[in-house]
C-alpha cells in the first residue's frame, strides 16, 4: 500500500486530514530525502503499522539505505530523548536539568546522512511527542545551519498530519473490529 492507497481509507469525516496528506506528499520546500525522512520517522513514531508499511512503500523510492535507517533511528532516539527532556523540563525539582542524562544517544552525533536532515526528522518526532526542551534545541540547530523557518515548518506539518492519519487509521480500525465481532 502506499500513499495513494493511503488515502482511500481514510473516511469523509477526515477530508482535511486526507487533502492534507495529499498536499505534504508534493511539498517541494524540502528536498525528497528530507521530506520522506520526515514521513517515515513521524510514522514509525505513531507505531499505526498500516500507516508505516504505507510510508516505507512510498519512501523507499526516495531515500538511501542509510537515510532510510537514520530515519528510523531518528523516530527511535527521539522515544527516548523526549520522555527524558520533556520530564526534567516538567518537572517541579529543577535539579534534574543540571545532571547528566546518562542515556547513550551516539546516533544524533552520527547519523550516518546530513546531519540537518537528521535533526529535521527529529524536529518533526519531537512535535509529535511535544517535547518542548527537544523541540528548541533542535530548531536550533536547523537555523544555525541556515534551513528556513518554511522549511522547519514543512517537518512539523508532516508530524501532525502523519498523526492524525494515526489517529484516523486506528479508530478506523478499531470500529471495524468491533462491527465484525458483532456480526
Amino acid at each position: 500500500m502506499t500513499i495513494t492507497n493511503l488515502k482511500s481509507r481514510i473516511p469523509d469525516y477526515a477530508k482535511d486530514i486526507k487533502l492534507n496528506l495529499s498536499t505534504l506528499a508534493g511539498e517541494e520546500t524540502l528536498n525528497d530525502q528530507q521530506k520522506w525522512g520526515c514521513f517515515l520517522a513521524c510514522a514509525m513514531n505513531t507505531g499505526n503499522l498500516e500507516l508505516i508499511q504505507s510510508v516505507e512503500a512510498e519512501a523507499v523510492d526516495y531515500l538511501s539505505a542509510e537515510a532510510y535507517q537514520a530515519a528510523k533511528s531518528a523516530a527511535s532516539i527521539m522515544a527516548m530523548n523526549n520522555v527524558y527532556y520533556r520530564f526534567t523540563h516538567l518537572a517541579g525539582n529543577k535539579d534534574y536539568l543540571n545532571l547528566p542524562a546518562k542515556l547513550r544517544m551516539n546516533v544524533i552525533g552520527n547519523p550516518g546522512v546530513d546531519k540537518v536532515d537528521f535533526e529535521l526528522w527529529s524536529l518533526a518526532v519531537s512535535a509529535q511527542n511535544g517535547c518542548g526542551m527537544c523541540i528548541d534545541a533542535h530548531e536550533a540547530v536547523l537555523e544555525k545551519a541556515g534551513m528556513g523557518k518554511e522549511q522547519i515548518q514543512a517537518a512539523v506539518r508532516i508530524g501532525a498530519t502523519i498523526n492524525a492519519v494515526a489517529v484516523v487509521l486506528t479508530t478506523e480500525t478499531a470500529l471495524e473490529t468491533e462491527v465484525s465481532k458483532a456480526a
